[in-house]
């Protein structure tokens, strides 16, 4: 789950009717609590149409989605969409929120094999990082050992700390992820682990290599950084996430500004987790507009993904 950088929106976007469109959402295969097939099947309950599961570093609960045909194994008119969120480091800027910036690939070609390669490398990265959170739990006292040994082989290919903090809330340690985070395993806390991995012009490359859009996901500053932005669109970025789920109006329209003067697609997603409630409480809040979708799909160079229209958001 990622730690929000603002305090709760004041004055939200009040959606003017149920999203078609999520491009940001997490299972159990990386930091979510939901199976594939749960998330979709919430997900198409609540109205979505085009859905990208966007685990960190890993494809399979996509690939697990989708025939070998290449036929998607999900019905009630959803189409689900390849997609990966990738963490970069940024030592260059440490002022930026933990020193990274977060890369979505959307459309990315699940077979391709070089891709696989530098996610699996991203994946054994986390595993280390893990393993060395535990012990600095150990050394405070803390340990989480024996619940994480209980993991299941499925909750343990793409490591994220959201996962020790519900191993320590599960051993009472702490009231919640976010309470985890605040106390032990944000930035500057006491079992802090420096993340060692890829830079975002790095996961730029390796995203439009596999034939996908990159986007960057959930950075509000985006209208304060807009010199950091034009250098990643003139790296190969081509989405800046304008519609995310805790974005305020003010934040929407700033960003969707940067978006517009720098040609980027404009895209949306609830950056769903599970650990502060379901799948339909998250979709509440969301709106992403449906010629989003359509977007998508001419960057992408595929036929429109929605063919519904709707209001704006006012």
């Amino acid at each position: 789950m990622r730690r929000r950088r603002h305090d709760p929106a004041d004055d939200p976007v009040a959606p003017p009717g149920p999203s078609t469109i999520d491009l940001h959402a997490h299972t159990i295969r990386s930091d979510g609590v939901l199976e594939p097939a749960a998330l979709v099947s919430a997900a198409a309950a609540v109205g979505v149409r085009l859905l990208a599961i966007t685990d960190h570093d890993d494809l399979s609960a996509y690939r697990e989605l989708v025939e070998p045909s290449g036929t998607p194994a999900v019905s009630d008119g959803l189409t689900l969409l390849p997609g990966v969120e990738i963490n970069c480091l940024t030592g260059a800027l440490p002022d930026l929120w933990e020193s990274e910036l977060h890369i979505l690939g959307l459309g990315v070609d699940p077979t391709d094999e070089s891709f696989e390669t530098t996610l699996a490398e991203q994946r054994s990265r986390r595993r280390v990082r893990f393993d060395r959170t535990l012990a600095r739990l150990r050394e405070l006292g803390l340990s989480v050992d024996d619940v994480a040994d209980q993991l299941d082989p499925d909750e343990t290919a793409a490591l994220g700390r959201p996962t020790i903090a519900r191993l320590l809330q599960a051993k009472g340690y702490v009231t919640s992820v976010e309470d985890g985070f605040a106390r032990y395993l944000g930035r500057g806390r006491p079992a802090y682990v420096p993340r060692d991995g890829i830079g975002p012009l790095e996961a730029i490359d390796a995203i439009r290599a596999a034939g996908g859009l990159a986007a960057l996901a959930h950075f509000s500053e985006a209208a304060q950084r807009v010199p950091l932005v034009r250098e990643l669109r003139d790296a190969g970025l081509g989405g800046l996430e304008v519609y995310y789920r805790s974005f305020d109006r003010e934040t929407v329209a700033s960003v969707g500004a940067v978006a517009a003067e720098l040609d980027l697609v404009p895209t949306g997603g609830s950056d769903y987790h599970g650990d502060t409630g379901s799948y339909a409480e998250a979709h509440a809040a969301l709106w992403v507009p449906p010629d989003v979708g359509d977007r998508l799909a001419a960057a992408l160079g595929r036929r429109p993904t929605s063919t519904e229209t709707g209001p704006s958001p006012a």
